[in-house]
């Protein structure tokens, strides 16, 4: 069997190096396809062309023809209201409290009587200047009467003058020690404070309550150096308490110089308060009337600044972008009144932030533009 096995032999076959060109030309059909394009000309040529002029053509941007209009302008600031008269009720004379007619938070008129005091020690001293005086008054009369007969001399009744004044001065400081036991309202008001009770001892100067006149309130703000002269000749002032209500009072006091801590002027505005509704001490915003102006109403998100750092909006002009500086004079919760744009103007509204000073580009006009409503 050993010489029957042969040795194994392998033949080339032709066909088996075939997918190896196939694959080959191929790869150089790709290569020359995708090199096609640069050395054969092609429609893409065109597309690449057209690419090109679309890059160059002028940005589109949206805008909106704004009117300038007479707006009323005014001085806004924050203020405290102050009653028209605040003082302390002091004890003019000492004693013990036998009365007191009236409690905390009374209103009360002026000169009504508060409390009043023990009065047998101030009766008494009443009595013995009453004593004197009519004591003076006749040795006077009896040393004038001598003087006519020639009996009495001139110093005899000088004397006498003298000794009368000093008596009816007693009696008049008695008479006003009495009255000084009525402890009595100075003023019309309410009683804020009232320290004191019947059978209480009270020394003279005392202060023993408090009394608060709020009719009309006094709101008083601070004012800026560069807003003073925009107050000259205000007159009426819109006050709102930070309770809701609304009162129209009337500028009473501009200061005529400024606090040296903060460089401010203070203006004083009386505001009606007949029924005593508004309590003092509340907070309030103050507006005050300071003219008017021709001004156009811009969205606050238009306005920007140029590379100088000026304030202004873009506007379109001859189909070119021209930037407009501008000064805001009036601002509202939806956007701001400016001054500095022409009476009419072609505001950029949309694409602002993508073009420049100077720069040419196309107008469309503002899509769903919402009317400019009349503000006041």
């Amino acid at each position: 069997m050993a010489d029957d096995r042969k040795e194994l032999q392998f033949q080339d076959d032709p066909g088996a190096q075939r997918s190896f060109w196939i694959a080959l030309g191929i790869l150089v059909a790709v290569v020359l396809w995708m090199g096609s394009g640069v050395v054969l000309p092609s429609s893409g040529g065109d597309q690449t062309t057209a690419g090109a002029e679309t890059e160059t053509a002028p940005v589109s941007v949206a805008t909106r023809m704004s009117r300038a209009e007479t707006v009323p302008l005014f001085f806004r600031a924050e203020g405290q209201a102050q009653p028209d008269r605040d003082t302390g009720i002091r004890a003019e004379t000492s004693g013990d409290v036998t009365e007191v007619l009236v409690s905390k938070g009374a209103d009360v008129t002026a000169g009504q009587v508060i409390a009043r005091l023990t009065t047998s020690r101030l009766e008494a001293d009443l009595n013995r200047a009453q004593e004197e005086f009519d004591a003076a008054e006749r040795e006077f009369d009896n040393a004038t009467e001598l003087l006519d007969r020639g009996v009495a001399t001139v110093d005899r009744v000088t004397s006498a003058r003298a000794a009368l004044a000093a008596a009816r001065a007693q009696r008049t400081a008695a008479e006003d020690a009495l009255d000084a036991a009525r402890i009595e309202a100075p003023f019309g008001g309410r009683i804020e404070q009232l320290s004191i009770d019947e059978g209480e001892f009270v020394t003279a100067g005392a202060e023993i309550g408090r009394i608060v006149d709020n009719q009309p309130l006094t709101v008083s703000l601070q004012v800026p150096q560069r807003s003073l002269t925009d107050l000259e000749g205000a007159d009426a002032a819109e006050v709102t308490f930070i309770t809701g209500q609304t009162r129209t009072g009337s500028v009473a006091f501009v200061g005529s110089a400024a606090a040296a801590e903060t460089r401010t002027f203070l203006v004083e505005v009386v505001v009606p308060n007949e029924d005593g509704a508004i309590p003092a001490g509340i907070s309030a915003e103050i507006r005050i009337p300071t003219g008017e102006r021709r001004a156009h109403f811009v969205a606050a998100s238009i306005v920007s600044l140029d590379e100088e750092g000026r304030l202004g909006v873009k506007t379109v002009q001859d189909g070119r972008v021209a930037f407009e500086p501008i000064e805001v004079v009036r601002a509202e919760v939806d956007g701001v009144w400016v001054t500095g744009l022409p009476d009419e103007a072609e505001i950029i509204t949309i694409g602002q932030g993508y073009v420049r000073d100077g720069e040419e580009v196309t107008v469309r006009p503002e899509v769903d533009a919402a009317p400019q409503a009349a503000r006041q």
